[in-house]
């Protein structure tokens, strides 16, 4: 069986990332989406009462989160055919693990502290990543607008992560661009198809979509 093409969306809460991914999954039957699925590791966090403002805590809770995405990522490499476009992957985890300490001014030996699970996560990455970008009104108002999430962190991570995120996501190879402003959650999603389709057909150099 050939290998599954792993891509992923990124961006700031409330750019429109499940939108998008939802989108595909209605209208292009030759992908297959996985949206985002955090419940479990949200509960298991509740469950043993981790708070992650302590190092001991974050460094549990990031284990809870690193293993869900490699289980994940396992999952995908048995239901996918052809080309697989994830809502968030493993790229994010990782990104939240090294950069969440400093958004709080905390000096955490993280990297050295998860080494192994770090590790382990870094062979889950995407073959590519389309970074979903919005000006921050804009991205506050889909936020107000969108009622069926809690948006409790949406502020810390506009103003506190995001412009790291951004940066960091750059840096790295195989990630796109596309700024989400000017556009309609159709033409957003068919530029996502769009994009799938050129990394199906190529592994290029990065680009703005």
């Amino acid at each position: 069986m050939p290998p599954v093409l792993v891509l992923s969306l990124q961006g700031c809460m409330a750019v429109g990332k499940t939108t998008a991914a939802r989108w595909l999954a209605r209208n292009a039957p030759e992908l297959t989406v996985f949206l985002e699925d955090s419940a479990a590791p949200i509960a298991e966090v509740r469950r043993r009462g981790l708070d992650k403002t302590w190092f001991e805590d974050y460094l549990a809770i990031q284990r809870i989160w690193i293993a869900h995405e490699i289980a994940r990522w396992q999952a995908v490499q048995r239901q996918a055919r052809g080309c697989a476009v994830l809502d968030y992957g493993a790229e994010e985890i990782e990104f939240y693990t090294l950069f969440y300490p400093r958004s709080i001014g905390a000096d955490w030996p993280v990297e050295r502290a998860l080494a192994p699970e770090l590790a382990a996560l870094r062979r889950c990455m995407p073959a590519r990543t389309l970074f979903l970008r919005a000006s921050p009104g804009t991205l506050r108002r889909r936020a107000a607008a969108d009622a069926s999430r809690s948006r409790a962190f949406f502020e810390h991570t506009l103003t506190a992560l995001l412009p790291a995120k951004q940066a960091w996501f750059a840096g790295r190879p195989g990630t796109d661009f596309l700024d989400t402003d000017p556009l309609t959650p159709e033409q957003v999603g068919r530029r996502v198809r769009a994009w799938a389709a050129d990394a199906a057909a190529s592994s290029g150099p990065a680009a703005s979509v």
